[in-house]
């Protein structure tokens, strides 16, 4: 008799909380999806905020300028720009430079599987076993450099991601070597 009290008092706390999941649902900011879509997902924290989200939100809320994120650069600034039809501003310094998209590669054989690494990964995107090498996930990583300071073998080297299709760009001309044909 308990047993049946007991499912039917977990049946009706069910639908309770199924009504108020519906009821009281509160819908996100789409302006912030649209901006958060736009952001490069590195969760690096060069923006001085924890993550690409939250660097979002600030922007939708007037608290951030588009223009303090590396990784995203100045397709990342235009296309942000785009969005919320604001003029466009250079990289904000003091956030850092523009780089090519790198990727973190563990050298296996000076690994000592201490997991620091993998506790700064933002993404996870790396794996590893206490005391036992670790690896990184190339398609996960987003070349955040938050893995190599905590590294205390000194075993992992950021390197340019392999050219792609999807990651293939026009290389920009060099100023200044403009040649006349005489």
């Amino acid at each position: 008799m308990s047993f049946l009290v007991l499912i039917l008092l977990f049946a009706c706390l069910g639908i309770l909380l199924g009504y108020a999941a519906i009821r009281f649902k509160i819908e996100g900011d789409p302006l912030v999806d649209q901006i958060d879509a736009v952001l490069p997902q590195t969760q690096c924290g060069q923006c001085n905020f924890p993550g690409c989200r939250p660097y979002a939100q600030a922007i939708a809320d007037g608290d951030a300028d588009i223009n303090q994120c590396p990784p995203g650069g100045e397709a990342g600034i235009a296309a942000l720009a785009d969005l919320l039809g604001v003029e466009a501003k250079p990289l904000n310094s003091e956030n850092g430079v523009e780089k090519a998209t790198l990727v973190a590669v563990i050298d296996e054989d000076v690994c000592i599987g201490c997991k620091l690494c993998i506790q700064a990964c933002p993404v996870d995107a790396i794996l590893g076993a206490p005391k036992h090498m670790h690896t990184v996930i190339e398609a996960e990583c987003t070349g955040c450099d938050l893995c190599l300071p905590p590294c205390p073998v000194e075993c992992i080297t950021m390197e340019p991601r392999a050219k792609t299709l999807t990651l293939w760009q026009w290389e920009k001309p060099k100023t200044g070597q403009h040649k006349v044909a005489s």
